[in-house]
C-alpha cells in the first residue's frame, strides 16, 4: 500500500474554506449524475426479437419469464467462462453489493439476475461459495453474450477483431473472451421485451459502493491497476469479523 506523501496541515478555519470550495465542485457533480441520469432514461429502445433461452436450477426460461412480476430487468454479465474454475473477483465485488439492494430493486418493479456463459453447475456451486441469494443463469449455448458484447469468439481476439464498449479494441491482447456489463430491459403488458441500457468496462463503476467510499479516503483507491487489490470476500486475508465494530 502506499504512502501519503506530505499532507498539508491547516487550521480548522482554513480546512472549512478550503472544503466548501470543494463542496461546489461536489454539487456540480450531482447535478451533473442528475443529468446524465434523465438522458439515459430518455434513450431510445430497441425492440429484442431473438428468442434468448437460459438454463435455470428450474429448467430452461426466456429471457421474457427472467422478469418474473417486474416490469424491469438488470442483467449483470457476471464474467465466468465455460472452461473458468471460478467467478471473475471484479465481478464477485459487483456481485457482493447488489445482493442487498435485490429486496429493494423488487418493491419498485426491478427485477435482477446474473448472467454467465459458465455451466449452471459451475454457478451454483460458486454462487454457494460466496453466500449470494441473487438468480443466476447459464447462457451456455445461447448467443446472448455474444449479442450484448460481454463474450467473444477466440478467433476474433486472436484476429483482432474486437468491439466492447460501443467502439473497435485497438489491442485486444490484453482483453479476455469474456468481459463485464450491465444491460436494462423492459417488458411491456404485452409480453413484448425491449433493450434500454448498457453500460460496460468503468461505466458499472457507480454500483460498487466499496469504490465509493474509498474516493473519500485519503488514499484513495490506491491501486497500481484499475481494481488490482481486489479479491474475493473469501480471499482476503482480514475477514469481515475482525473488521467490525462489536459492542459490549
Amino acid at each position: 500500500m502506499s504512502q501519503i506523501e506530505s499532507p498539508r496541515i491547516v487550521s480548522r478555519a482554513e480546512w472549512t474554506q478550503t472544503r466548501k470550495a470543494h463542496l461546489k465542485n461536489e454539487k456540480a457533480l450531482t447535478r451533473m449524475r442528475d443529468l446524465v441520469a434523465r438522458e439515459r432514461r430518455e434513450l431510445p429502445w430497441v425492440k429484442v426479437e431473438k428468442e434468448y433461452v437460459f438454463e435455470t436450477p428450474d429448467g430452461k426460461v426466456t429471457l421474457a419469464e427472467l422478469f418474473g412480476t417486474n416490469s424491469q430487468l438488470i442483467v449483470h454479465h457476471f464474467m465466468f467462462g465455460p472452461d473458468w474454475n471460478a467467478g471473475c473477483p471484479s465481478c464477485s465485488l459487483e456481485a457482493d453489493h447488489a445482493e442487498g439492494t435485490i429486496v429493494h430493486l423488487a418493491n419498485h418493479d426491478v427485477g435482477y439476475v446474473r448472467v454467465s456463459r459458465a455451466p449452471l453447475a459451475k454457478l451454483v456451486a460458486y454462487r454457494r461459495r460466496m453466500g449470494w441469494t441473487a438468480r443466476w443463469v447459464s447462457s451456455l449455448g445461447s448467443d446472448f453474450n455474444f449479442d450484448f458484447q460481454v463474450s467473444f469468439a477466440r478467433e476474433d481476439l486472436e484476429a483482432g477483431r474486437l468491439y466492447y464498449n460501443y467502439q473497435a479494441i485497438e489491442d485486444p491482447k490484453y482483453f479476455s473472451e469474456e468481459l463485464p456489463g450491465l444491460s436494462v430491459f423492459y417488458k411491456d403488458e404485452s409480453g413484448a421485451v425491449f433493450h434500454t441500457y448498457s453500460s460496460y468496462a468503468r461505466g458499472n463503476e457507480e454500483v460498487i459502493g466499496a469504490f465509493i467510499y474509498l474516493d473519500i479516503t485519503p488514499k484513495g483507491r490506491n491501486e497500481t491497476e484499475i481494481m488490482d487489490w481486489v479479491r474475493r470476500h473469501d480471499e482476503y486475508d482480514v475477514g469481515p469479523e475482525v473488521t467490525a465494530c462489536h459492542s459490549g
